[in-house]
This record gives structure tokens, sequence and C-alpha cells, in this order.
């Protein structure tokens, strides 16, 4: 779903832009070039409303204009910025002509001109040039806008309701309830603006309106951070010290410039709780809701003024009586307010001021909560009681939109959320009775399939109301399909549970019940949402989240960023710290992401070298100094049967923490710190092999310890042995899986890597317990939590597996050392039962991806390698098998784009460039007539 931020501003635009991309269409016409820059991003975001960094990063994608051509590849680039759309459609780059750039380079480019201001509009275009030394056409118009760059341009107090407290509300229950504040203030503007721009954020979450109107299509803003201090964090059941390496407060920016009249404005907040002031046993609030801001306005005759929240706002209860994240939301529509900007109404009165969060104030570069989705009733059935049941059928996270409400004010309409969860909360709507009504909740999120609507005034009928779902904005970017339906339908609900989880650019375990961003849970799954969707952004974001609950003196990573004091975990979740900066790194080709992360990778080794035994092993007792608190020492979790050792799995987990480490030094060019951290990862796994490894059993022992093992690299003495053991362990399951989510994230790939391909088919495609297939057979629409249906049944964790799918089964891998996709390797290992597999995906060149189907005839394999990538191709044939590209042998060596490397373990080697290809494997040598 396309965002808008500055739509307000190219109201008036449309036909100007339209023109220009004729212009830009036409020029393309004429160019000679063979590849064309497309999808320009700053800092990830297509056209990002705010960014405060001095030099954004852009990047671009180049895409082939003839589409059967190869070898496409650029050669130079050239970026120019300017202040307005009319200037950069003049060629008047008033703010960078980098001039033509001989570089390769199309990703996260540093912006390189004139020093930037803060609230600046910049407009840029791309041209580059192919191989041949052609130039293209300049790409499409792109924007980004820069928000406040020194603290010290916050002008802005914090305001609140003058009802409210500074501190949080600890209970609801026997309590009146809070209505959530209105806040406003009236100004006049004398003079013509040529730009106003709003920098603004409300905790936990807020609305933003200007005369009346909201502004934005986010909803549940701002995204979800550690806002500052709160006292009494050590005294929770999982005690942590309130020492993390950093708090944030993230602001968005609105251009409003369109919104505003000559003569007298309103501008304004509704302000809710969201998770600055949530009311349940597991988290920790930070006091009373909140909301700072302030509009920059440039008038015609270059003067400038800056409209600041203070003293001078006000406030009124606004028609939202109660509302909680966990809580729900109870909607009073008599309390509707019909003017903003009503002079001589007696309900406003002067706000409060509000002490700062110690939070830095950060834009929000990260994708926001949108309605993504929306879904009609698929049935509509009346209870006895003459309530309606309302099936939407699926599971999602958001809530119902109510429309066309016809009663007598003070009727009460409730909707009871149907779900495994009690926290959905209430959700009720109190009429007016003033016609068509219509509402739907603003500052929480429900979970359901099923509804059950109460009190609802005359027939039910299926255009009265509306399910959307409500997450982060991802766009989807990867696709898999294969033969066997099943595997299609468990990644399908996967991909369902995972857009549930993810609000306030974090991933949480469950989105009804605890709705808490763990790090285990996101470091699991993380390598499978990158193969599904554009999260970069995302994981910019979070990672950061990560990076800031950092303890300041242990180096200890908590089980959840941002923290709250009710998740539990281990080792595995602290673990994220490292492993999720290399696998973006590896994925995205972003080396700053370990620029930015590689001190607090190192923090985490540190952290866990405090709890290596005598052994050279790891078994964590934290926190250090007390009685070990359970919930911070877990090893694997929610397996079918029993967990390994945690020991083990502690021991494996600061393997692969120094091993990622290793590698992020290695990536940066410190070598001496690859050097140090290779050495220590390698004493880990000689101590873990002593210490785990039993030679009378051949095994490392049950529950997934030797998938922990083989995944860190058996000794090749008893490698065989151990394959045996394990293949012995899964039969006496009769072929189930027997793993927690974090063996599970590696059982089918070292199945596949080690031989057993046709043993991990048999355990995906297992129909009873344990298994994916279990749940989809008693209508699961997600993933569940637990492999036996308990607790959750709506957690994204086990999806860390199906990577299996992509990687595996379709075959396509990122190559860590031209990572990015800049290389990558397509290499299917595949099942006997499977005929038919494909995956593709967009990466920072293009789209890449891989199909494959097998029959009588032979194996055919196509594959499409982006502008700028290269790829090594393994087919799976046998010695003597006569192999084609669209018709001409591969053997001939006369294939364009094609260099053959032989033949080895079954597979034919082929180095390819840039370009779409189709591969033939007759199961025979054949002449070149037949």
């Amino acid at each position: 779903m396309k965002h808008t931020f500055f739509i307000t501003r190219w109201h008036n635009r449309y036909l100007f832009l339209g023109l220009f991309s004729l212009f830009s269409f036409l020029l393309s016409a004429q160019s000679e070039s063979g590849i064309r820059p497309v999808r320009p991003t700053c800092e990830y975001r297509i056209d990002p409303s705010v960014v405060d960094v001095a030099q954004p990063r852009l990047s671009w994608i180049n895409e082939s204009v003839n589409p059967v051509a190869r070898g496409e590849k650029q050669t130079a680039w050239q970026i120019r910025v300017a202040s307005s759309p009319e200037k950069l459609m003049a060629g008047d780059a008033d703010l960078w002509d980098s001039g033509k750039q001989l570089s390769d380079v199309s990703n996260l480019l540093k912006y390189n001109g004139k020093q930037l201001e803060s609230a600046q509009d910049c407009w840029w275009q791309v041209r580059v040039w192919d191989g041949a030394g052609n130039p293209s056409a300049w790409s499409d118009m792109a924007y980004w806008g820069m928000g406040l760059l020194d603290s010290s341009e916050w002008k802005a107090s914090w305001i609140g309701a003058p009802w409210q407290g500074e501190e949080a509300r600890e209970n609801i229950e026997g309590r009146p309830h809070v209505p959530a504040p209105l806040l406003r203030k009236m100004f006049r503007l004398d003079k013509k603006v040529i730009s106003a721009k709003a920098f603004v954020t409300g905790l936990g979450y807020f609305e933003f309106y200007v005369n009346g109107k909201k502004v934005g299509d986010d909803v549940l803003s701002p995204n979800q951070t550690n806002y500052g201090k709160r006292e009494g964090l050590d005294k929770t059941a999982i005690p942590i010290d309130d020492k993390f390496r950093a708090y944030r407060v993230l602001y968005t920016g609105y251009d409003i410039t369109s919104m505003l009249n000559q003569g007298g404005n309103v501008i304004g907040a509704i302000v809710g709780n969201g998770f600055y002031n949530p009311v349940i046993n597991w988290t920790k609030a930070y006091g009373s809701p909140r909301f700072t801001g302030q509009v920059h306005v440039t008038y015609d005759d270059g003067t400038r003024e800056v409209i600041a929240t203070d003293e001078t706002w006000e406030a009124r209860r606004s028609p939202i009586v109660l509302n909680g994240i966990y809580a729900g939301e109870i909607y009073d529509a008599r309390m509707e307010v019909k003017d903003w900007a009503g002079v001589h109404d007696k309900d406003w009165e002067p706000v409060a001021l509000r002490r700062s969060p110690e939070g830095i104030m950060s834009a929000q570069t990260s994708p926001p909560d949108r309605i993504m989705e929306k879904f009609p009733p698929i049935t509509i059935t009346t209870l006895d009681d003459g309530s309606y049941e309302v099936d939407f059928g699926q599971e999602i996270s958001g809530w119902v939109r109510l429309t066309d409400l016809n009663g007598t004010a003070g009727d009460t309409v409730e909707i009871r959320y149907l779900s495994e969860s009690p926290n959905n909360g209430v959700y009720k709507y109190i009429m007016k009775g003033s016609g068509a009504e219509s509402y739907a909740p603003r500052f929480t999120w429900y979970v359901f399939r099923k509804v059950h609507v109460v009190n609802y005034p005359g027939l039910l009928t299926s255009d009265r109301l509306t399910a959307e779902a409500v997450y982060s904005d991802l766009e989807t970017t990867g696709w898999f399909d294969c033969s066997n339906n099943l595997f299609n339908r468990i990644n399908r609900i996967w991909w369902r549970s995972l857009t549930d989880n993810v609000h306030g650019g974090v991933m949480s375990d469950c989105p009804h019940r605890e709705r808490s961003a763990y790090t285990g849970d996101g470091q699991v799954a993380c390598v499978t949402v990158m193969h599904n969707f554009d999260a970069a952004a995302f994981y910019t974001k979070w990672i950061r989240d990560i990076a800031d609950a950092q303890h300041t003196e242990t180096g200890y990573v908590p089980n959840g960023a941002p923290w709250q004091p009710g998740c539990g975990g281990g080792v595995a979740w602290g673990a994220a710290m490292n492993i999720m900066p290399w696998e973006f790194y590896v994925y995205y080709g972003d080396k700053d992401m370990l620029l930015r992360n590689y001190e607090a990778m190192k923090e985490q080794v540190r952290y866990m070298l405090t709890w290596r035994t005598a052994e050279g092993t790891m078994f964590a007792k934290a926190p250090e100094g007390r009685e070990p608190v359970y919930w911070m020492n877990l090893g694997d979790w929610c397996p079918p049967y029993e967990n390994p050792s945690d020991e083990l799995v502690h021991t494996f987990c600061m393997w692969r923490c120094m091993d990622f480490t290793a590698r992020a030094a290695k990536a940066l060019g410190k070598t001496d710190d690859e050097k140090k951290y290779n050495q220590m990862a390698e004493e880990v796994k000689q101590a873990f092999h002593k210490k785990f490894y039993d030679p009378e059993k051949a095994s490392y022992g049950d529950y997934g310890s030797n998938i922990f093992a083989l995944k860190m690299g058996v000794p090749e003495k008893y490698r065989a042995a151990v394959l045996e053991s394990l293949q012995q362990e899964i039969a006496a399951r009769d072929g189930h899986l027997n793993t927690g989510i974090f063996g599970t994230q590696f059982f089918f790939e070292v199945l596949a890597e080690n031989g057993l391909s046709n043993l991990a088919y048999t355990a995906m495609n297992k129909r009873d317990f344990p298994g994916f297939g279990h749940w989809i057979a008693q209508g699961a629409t997600t993933t569940w939590e637990q492999w036996n249906g308990r607790n959750s049944r709506n957690h994204p964790m086990f999806g860390g597996s199906l990577t299996w799918f992509y990687r595996k089964l379709a075959g396509l891998n990122a190559d860590e050392a031209n990572p990015g996709y800049r290389h990558m390797v397509i290499r299917p290992v595949i099942p006997d039962s499977l005929s038919y597999a494909s995956y593709s995906t967009r990466t920072p060149f293009g789209k890449a991806s891989v199909s494959w189907q097998r029959g009588d005839a032979g194996f055919d394999l196509q594959a499409v390698i982006p502008v700028g990538s290269t790829a090594t191709v393994y087919i799976p044939c046998n010695f003597i098998s006569y192999m084609t590209e669209s018709g001409i042998s591969v053997q001939d060596g006369t294939v364009k784009g094609v260099t053959d490397k032989g033949w080895k373990d079954g597979y034919r080697q082929l180095e390819v460039v840039s370009g779409t290809y189709k591969f033939n494997v007759y199961p025979k040598i054949v002449s070149k007539k037949e």
C-alpha cells in the first residue's frame, strides 16, 4: 500500500508531474542506453517525509531496456538534487549535481552536496551509463524531507490533559475512565504561505489535525521505542537495571501547506495511551499521555515562523472515553466536537505542561502502521440472543469499521472480538442518534477472525461493517510456490501471522496476549521476513532499538526491545544483537549496519563470556550476583516433547555470536578482530564437541541437539555416525520433527545440507502432531506458538524454518562474500516427491527469481538475474545429461552470458551474468537435431 505523506503538497502538481513524466519518457525513448534507473529511494523509503541524517543515502534499481539482453551493467551514475521540483526539471540542481561518477554502485550512496538545513525539501533524480557508455534518461522525480537536525531547534513543550497528572495509571479496574484528550491551538496567518511543515509526536499514540481534518493515512503513530527511564524495572519479575544505552522518541513530519487558510486556522491532536501508558502486569508504563510538536511556516516574503506546543494550547475531553493497547476502546459519539475552532466553547481549558521524556527526538524513517487490507464478511449468522456472529475468513490484527449506523442517542453497539486471548479488550460505540454514523477504533488493535456484534440497531447486512487489517507498511516482495500445496499453505499462514505481528516498527511474539517485541522471536524469524518483505527500513529501526536496550555496563541485551519486564527469554534472545545485523548485511549489503552495531556485537560477546564455564562452554544463570531467574536463562523454547540441554543451546549461541562477530570484522576490514573472534569461536566449538558428544551413542542428544551440532560443524571423523543417529531419532517419531523454535529454524536446511532432503520433506509434509500441517488440519490461518496448539495461536517464530522453501527447494541464495545479491547462488536441493518449485524476490539490484520443474522429458530451470548482479547456477543432472539454454547446447560453450564450469556431485556448475535464462536438461545425450 503506497503512502501519501506529501500528497497535500502535490495536489497542485499532478499536471506538472504528469508532463514531467512524459518528458522523461520521450527522452528515454531517444536514449540508446541499455538500462534505466527505477524505484529511487532515500534511506530505504520511497519519498520519505522526514529524514534527520545530514547525508541521506540514495538508492535505485537498474532495469534492462531490452528484456532479452544479458550482461547489462551500470558503469557510471549522476545524481542531481534541487530544492524544488521546478528547479529540478529546469536542470537547476541547486543542492547537488554530482556530475558523472564512474562507478557501478547503485545502492546506499551518500548525499554529498550542499549542507542541508532542517525542514528542507529535497527533490532528486539519477541517470546512469550502461556498459557501452550510453547514458539513460533521468529517473522519475523522487523526494525526501529533512527533519530537525539539531536538538536546539526543538522549541516545543510537551503538553497534556489538565485532568491527568504526570504519572501513569497502574490499573483501570474500579476506577473511572479517563478520556483521551483533544489538544488545539488557534492562530492566524495573515501572509501568503509557501510552505508549512509539521514535526509532531504524541505518546503513546496520536492523530494530528489541521482545520478539523486528519493529516496522513498512518495509524497507531508513532512507532514504538524505549521512550525514557522508568522507576522500578529492577524490582520486576525479570529484573533489569534501567541503564540502557539510549532512549528515543520518534516524530513524524507532515507537509500541511495546502491544508492551511490565509486567516484563521486551528491545529490539534488526539492523544492515546499506547505503549507509553499501558495497563497490564507485564508492562511498565512511562507516564500519562502527552504531545509535542511545531509547525515551521515560510511566507512568500521570505520570513519564517514556528508555531509550537506551549501553555497557550487548550484541551478538552474527547469522545474516546477509554483507550488502552490491551484494554480496548469505548467511543461516546455524544461527546464529539463539531467545530475544533469553536472560540467560545466553554469545554476547552488550558493544557498542562508535561515533563519531557529522556528519549532522543529522532525522525521516524521506519514504515508506519496503516490499514493494509480490507475484508468483507464471509458469513453473518443471527444468534439466539439476537446478536450476530460475523466471520471474515481468516485471523487478522486490526479492527472492524462500522458504517451507516442509525439508532437512538445512547444506544451502545458492542463488538466482541473472538480470540483465545482475553487481552483483545472491549469495543463499544455509543451512538449520538443524529443520522448515519460510522466508526473504527484509533488507539488499539484487535485480533480476530470472527466477531459478535451485540445490540446492533436494526438488521446487520454485509455492507454495514468491514474488517480492516492494520500492520506496519511492509511491502510483500517475495513469492514462493511449489507442487506441494500444503507447503504453499504453510508459507501463506506464516505470512498472515507475520503481518498480524508487525506493529510500531517491531515484530511481536503474539498480537493479542503480550504484544511484546521479543528479541528471540525476532532473530529466529528475521531471515524469513527478509525473504518475503521489503523490511530494510523496518529492521534498521528495530535493530537500533535492540542496540539502544543494551546495558551500558554489562553488555547484556534483554529479551525484548523496546523493553517490557514481562519478556521472558534467555541467551538466544540476547543473541539477536549479533545475528540480526549480520543477516541484514548479507541480505541488503548495507555495511553501515555493521558499522553502527559492531561495538554492540562485541559487547554482547563480552557479556556471554561472563557465563563461560571452566570447560569452555556457556551456562547462563542471570542476573549476576542474585538468585537465577528462570525467565532470563532459557535455552530452546516451545518443543513438541522436551527441550535440549540449556547449556548446549547457550554454548551454541555463544559460538554463533562469536562467529558472526568475526564475519562482521572481516567485512569491515578489522583483521585483528577477525582473527580474535574466529579463535574464540573455534575454542567454543571444540568445548561444545568435548562436552556434549557421547561417543557411545554417537549423538549429542535428542530434541534438536544433533541439529545444533551439525549446524556448528561436526568433526568429520564422527559426522556419519551423528547423521545416522539423527535419522534414527527422527524415525523413532515417525518422521516428525522434535525441535523447539531455535532447533526448528535449522532443522530442514541442516537435513538438506547433509543429503537428507527426503527426510526434511517428510517432516514438513506431516499432517499430524507435531507439524505445520497439524495446525492447518485444525483450521489454522496463522502459525501457532505451541505444536500442540496451547497458548497463543498467532506466533510467527516457527517461520524461521521456512527459509528451506526459498534457499533449498527453490534454491535461491545470497552470497555473503558479495552481499545484497550482488552475486547469488542458485542451487536447488530437490526431494524425490517434489516436481516443481519457484521463488522470486526483489533484491537491492532488482527482481531475482528461479523456477524449476521436472518430468519424464527432463528438467527445466528458469532464472532471472538482475542488472548489476551475477550468479553461480547449479543445475541438477547426470554427468552424461545433455543441457541447453534457450535451445543452444551449454556444453558447446557458445551460450551468451554463460560459462560452463563442469560437472561435480550431481550438478553442472554455470557462471552467468545478468539476464533471463531457460535451461533444459535431457536425461541422456542427444544430438542437436534431436
